[in-house]
């Protein structure tokens, strides 16, 4: 049976995605692709087009389909396209400050390839 089968959950599927030839940090990248669209759905959904109730968006919150400290995030200026929490947390960096998928891109080297170690992000900053 095939990894990539259409009746597997999407979840599924990321966690079981081959390893080979990966780095340590980028087993996990699948998975968090996986959380942010599903939050993003969500967000879209109730804020955007108000195609869900509160009451059904509140349920996905509440059973874990979205990521409510993500979507509280995107509601507030500068974090419109955050990929993930752990990017905005200094303390999970070297230097002590924000992860370097945060930096607009005209600010960067041209030739620069900019790749999050968190999530696999190539950047999220709003100015982009």
């Amino acid at each position: 049976m095939s990894c990539k089968s259409a009746d597997m959950p999407v979840y599924f599927v990321a966690e079981n995605e081959s390893t080979v030839g990966k780095r340590k940090v980028e087993s996990t990248w699948g998975v968090m692709r996986v959380h942010h669209q599903q939050s993003r759905y969500i967000y879209d959904l109730f804020y955007k087009r108000k195609a869900i109730s509160r009451k059904l968006y509140d349920y996905c919150l509440k059973n874990g389909y979205a990521d409510g400290n993500l979507i509280a995030k995107w509601k507030k200026q500068g974090f419109e396209k955050l990929c993930c929490l752990q990017c905005i947390q200094p303390r999970d960096t070297n230097f002590g400050t924000t992860c370097i998928c945060r930096v607009p891109k005209k600010m960067l080297e041209a030739d620069r390839v900019v790749e999050c170690v968190h999530c696999g992000c190539r950047g999220c900053a709003s100015s982009d």
